[in-house]
């Protein structure tokens, strides 16, 4: 059993058009609506492939009504706490070449007693999880150190707490010293202060977070694959798409898959490719299910390859 938090989840309107041209106006040529957030999209991806995962997560308004009825049509476990604010909604246009453009609303403020609440509802859920997973933005005026404490006392009690987050969030998560972190390159490039221009870079970027108490580091490097820290060193491997879709989740449906292989060497991190990748091919935010995967299209790099990474 995985245990997902989404402290910030969404609705996700999801809107192909032919091209992106401001002050014009533009015709939908397809629209879906998906439940989102990125601890959502990890449950949907694992409930996809036949394990299972409860997602916790704060509900306010018709907007998060509507969000939690979504989720469990797909048959998600879903608990909800509820909240005075409203559930937020994000936006993503998609182009046919690829291009993908987001707009994500900030999401509501949570009061003290309600991620209290959620603190209760998340250890009371932990109590048979193999692993929680905290994954997506903080809501706004929450503060660093009560994300601090919830990872903290999740670590303290026992649990493999995995982290996908960003800025003070990811900090606060590898001084907790959760087992895995899953940041992007952006994510992972600003919470060190430094460029990242090669994969070198990358992997001592990780190394300087295991520093700071996280045992393994997970980097998503988008259409360049994703790096794996941990005690044996970095291993490295991507998974080309031909005709990509949609980047929405991808990062997602790789942690998931990651975690849903053993979430440790190089097998777990050619099945977060193949689970990344097949989330790229998909329109929208739509996770991946088992006919989706092409496992053979995954690449594991020799270590001594030296790679330059494209600029972001």
């Amino acid at each position: 059993m995985i245990v997902t938090i989404t402290l910030n989840p969404s609705l996700d309107r999801a809107i192909d058009i032919e091209g992106l041209i401001r002050g014009h106006v533009i015709r939908a040529t397809q629209t879906r609506l998906d439940p989102g957030g990125k601890g959502v999209n990890v449950s949907r991806a694992l409930l996809g492939n036949g394990l299972a995962s409860r997602a916790v997560l704060p509900s306010g308004g018709d907007e998060g009504q509507h969000l939690v009825r979504l989720l469990r049509a797909e048959g998600v476990e879903v608990l909800a706490v509820p909240i005075a604010g409203h559930t937020r909604s994000n936006v993503t246009l998609a182009e046919p070449d690829g291009t993908v453009t987001k707009i994500n609303e900030p999401g509501p403020l949570l009061s003290p007693g309600e991620f209290e609440a959620i603190t209760e509802r998340v250890l009371a859920a932990a109590a048979d999880a193999d692993w929680v997973v905290a994954c997506g933005s903080l809501p706004p005026g929450l503060a660093e150190e009560s994300f601090a404490h919830l990872c903290e006392t999740l670590v303290k009690a026992g649990v493999r707490v995995a982290v996908d987050t960003s800025g003070p969030g990811l900090r606060a998560a590898a001084k907790a010293g959760v087992a895995l972190l899953k940041p992007n390159r952006d994510e992972l490039s600003e919470v060190v202060g430094v460029p990242l221009h090669s994969l070198g870079d990358v992997v001592e970027a990780a190394r300087h977070l295991r520093s700071w108490g996280a045992d393994a580091v997970l980097a998503s490097l988008g259409a360049e694959g994703a790096v794996l820290v941990d005690d044996g060193g970095f291993v490295s491997g991507d998974s080309p798409v031909d005709r990509p879709r949609s980047s929405v989740g991808a990062g997602d449906a790789l942690l998931a898959g990651f975690l849903a292989a053993g979430a440790e060497g190089t097998d777990a991190l050619a099945e977060a490719l193949a689970w990344g990748a097949a989330a790229v091919s998909l329109p929208g935010s739509r996770m991946p299910g088992p006919a989706d995967l092409r496992r053979h299209h995954v690449r594991i790099h020799p270590p001594d390859q030296p790679r330059l990474l494209a600029q972001g």
